[in-house]
């Protein structure tokens, strides 16, 4: 089992949910997030003056799931969603030893 962490645009959502129902996904958590990059943010202009935003909002989906549905989720992902400019996201992948559902006590993959 793989754990994903999604950070993409906020705009971007509702494209990385309807991903995660295609691959039948068991289910996700999704939290607002801010942070920077490689770019550090970005400069503009507000009432004639000028400042930086170094944190940027963005949303972070996680998900569990098996290996081959991991694989699927990344492949539709990154074919997706990318637009091809900076700030587009990160996929985080992590194994995931064991899940165990706390009202029944099932454990692996049936307690997804």
């Amino acid at each position: 089992m793989k754990k994903l962490e999604i950070v993409v645009r906020s705009e971007k959502l509702d494209d990385v949910k309807s991903i995660l129902d295609e691959c039948e996904s068991t289910g996700a958590m999704v939290s607002n997030i801010m942070g920077y990059g490689n770019q550090k943010g970005y400069k503009t202009t507000y009432r004639g003056s000028e400042y930086v935003v170094n944190l940027i909002p963005k949303v972070k989906i996680e998900t569990i799931a098996a290996d081959d549905v991991a694989d699927k989720i990344i492949f539709k992902v990154c074919e997706r969603i990318s637009t091809g400019k900076i700030g587009d996201g990160k996929i985080f992948v992590y194994d995931v030893t064991d899940v165990v559902r706390i009202r029944t006590g099932e454990r692996g993959e049936t307690a997804l």
